[in-house]
């Protein structure tokens, strides 16, 4: 039986911004990090005799959740990002991009595109993604 190991310590990331700069992440401060499509992948359409049609659906759209320490750097980081993009020019709104990578397994997140989302629970931060490119290695 194989077995397979998992450490947190092993997500490493970055955020980029042009108004605020880049923010380098290893985990430090960081409860959890969620990556998710929003768009469904397939449709089905039942027709009156039963006949199924299967659509394959475009969209690469999703979030990305970071539950953070409230003392944490990142999340003091995130603050003057979200402040920082809030008062600027719109144009400025979705012009973030991320990478996560898992140094163990070599799998990683390319998201671009990315405002803020509020979710209201901890201190929970959404990252909303235009686009999002999974590598599997």
């Amino acid at each position: 039986m194989a077995t397979t190991t998992y450490s947190f310590t092993d997500l490493v990331g970055s955020i980029h911004s042009d108004l605020v700069g880049d923010y380098i992440f290893t985990g430090e401060g960081a409860g959890s990090v969620t990556v998710s499509k929003a768009t469904e992948r397939s449709a089905h359409d039942v027709a009156a005799d039963g006949s199924i049609m299967v659509s394959k659906v475009a969209g690469d759209n999703g979030s990305v959740t970071i539950e953070v320490q409230q003392t944490s750097p990142l999340h003091f980081w995130l603050l003057n990002w979200f402040n920082a993009h809030w008062a600027a020019n719109t144009k400025h709104w979705a012009t973030t991009t991320m990478l996560l990578k898992n140094t163990s397994t070599g799998g990683s997140h390319v998201c671009s595109g990315v405002p803020y989302q509020s979710q209201g629970q901890r201190v929970t931060w959404t990252l909303m993604c235009a686009d999002i490119t999974n590598y599997a290695v």
